[in-house]
């Protein structure tokens, strides 16, 4: 049975929480504060873990951020479930590490999908009666063969632009750059095939994942960040084609 932290500082959500986590044959530890949460995250070794942003004491972003600096944790699938929905706060709390976002108030069927999902695409899909959810013979190859085309390429580059995938690094020139998970995520996509249009979607699909409920300003936000980042404010080396989305020229 697969283990969800739940940290909920109101009792009514945490309860309700509870009760569908326990009828989806999961097992809820549920808490009130993040840093009750933290003293047994990664001794205990959850599943996965689904946040509320507005915490007493410590907020969600803050702890999500410190579990994945756990070793043993730090690549558990983790859920904001929150009542703030502006697009920034989407951004900030899946820039800080977060899988998934949910707003308040949320329907009990989609959570569940999105918790299977999340469970599948970690790697870890086990359902409630301990059977595995696994892929087919042939998209299991598939997968395989993915991850080994990605370990042997390992370093991309594009004009000045270095990315080293084995160090999870982006320079240009003896300059590292800072970048977000996602500006990181973007700008891999985008030298991968250098001179062919990704859209909007498409990015959003490869980068924050196929079920994030997202818009596409999201990107271009991203993009406009990344831009700025690597020195390309007047959007020549990542061109923006109007309607559609976004090429590396």
């Amino acid at each position: 049975m697969k283990k969800i932290y739940v940290i909920e500082d109101d009792e009514n959500i945490r309860n309700l929480l509870k009760i569908a986590l326990s009828g989806f044959l999961y097992e809820p530890i549920a808490f009130e504060t993040a840093e009750e949460a933290l003293k047994s995250i990664e001794k205990d070794r959850p599943d996965m873990a689904i946040f509320d942003l507005m915490l007493p004491g410590m907020d969600g972003v803050s702890a999500i951020k410190l579990v994945r600096q756990m070793p043993a944790v730090k690549d558990i699938p983790i859920l904001i479930l929150t009542a703030k929905d502006k697009e920034l706060d989407k951004v900030i709390g899946l820039d800080g590490g977060a899988d998934d976002y949910m707003v308040k108030p949320f329907g009990i069927l989609e959570l569940g999908a999105r918790i299977r999902s999340l469970l599948r695409r970690s790697g870890s899909s086990l359902h409630g009666d301990g059977e595995t959810d696994a892929l087919e013979g042939s998209e299991h190859e598939a997968a395989r063969e993915h991850e080994a085309s990605k370990a042997q390429r390992r370093v991309l580059r594009y004009n000045d632009i270095e990315v080293d995938e084995r160090k999870h690094e982006a320079r240009i020139g003896e300059r590292q750059l800072e970048l977000t998970n996602k500006e990181y995520g973007l700008l891999c996509y985008l030298m991968e095939r250098p001179s062919f249009v990704a859209t909007r979607d498409e990015l959003l699909n490869a980068v924050w994942g196929y079920d994030y409920d997202g818009e596409s300003r999201t990107v271009d936000m991203h993009i406009k960040s990344l831009r700025q980042k690597i020195g390309d404010e007047s959007g020549e080396m990542i061109q923006t084609v109007r309607g559609v989305g976004y090429k590396l020229r």
